[in-house]
């Protein structure tokens, strides 16, 4: 797959996230179906900081200065020390599609990236810019499985015990 099939995934990816926060209530954005679980906001907001401290930053040391360490992140942490849970459903989501724009307007302004190029140092040397795009696409798409079951659980919880959806195949 072309750096070019990535981004516009990338771009296609921030219209999922949009359509899969539509109508959402604030009720069911910090529903948690159990303890230790995310919530719809934790991934938004995660998602949004991940934009910009992880992926954009790393894609970006990696063309232009593989030689400098990566800032550390803690993404595990960042979701109970940020409060995700606490902030607002739609400023979030906003946010996270701002960055996104800004990310692929970015990614639209690199002058012949060399996508082969490595990051140098361990844990993860030898990784090539372009394994770093393909790992923000991939991580999308798992945030996006997620969204989808916090969906379905969350339906499947509000109709019991009056309705019943095994008719719609196994989850």
């Amino acid at each position: 797959m072309h750096p070019h099939d990535l981004i516009r995934r990338l771009e296609t990816n921030a219209l999922m996230f949009d359509a899969l926060t539509r109508g959402v209530s604030e009720e069911q954005a910090r529903w948690r179906p159990e303890p230790g679980s995310w919530t719809l906001l934790e991934v938004v907001n995660h998602l949004a900081d991940e934009e910009v401290e992880d992926f954009r930053q790393r894609v970006d040391l990696t063309l232009h200065r593989p030689d400098e360490p990566w800032p550390p992140i803690d993404p595990a942490a960042w979701v109970v020390e940020r409060r995700y849970n606490e902030r607002a459903l739609a400023e979030s989501v906003e946010r996270l599609l701002a960055r996104r724009d800004r990310s692929l307007r970015w990614l639209g302004r690199l002058e012949r990236p060399d996508w082969s190029r490595s990051y140098t140092h361990p844990p993860h040397q030898g990784m090539r810019a372009s394994d770093l795009l393909a790992s923000w696409v991939a991580h999308d798409y798992i945030h996006i499985r997620q969204l989808v079951r916090l969906h379905r659980d969350y339906m499947v919880r509000c109709l019991a015990p009056d309705l019943e959806t095994g008719y719609a195949g196994r989850w």
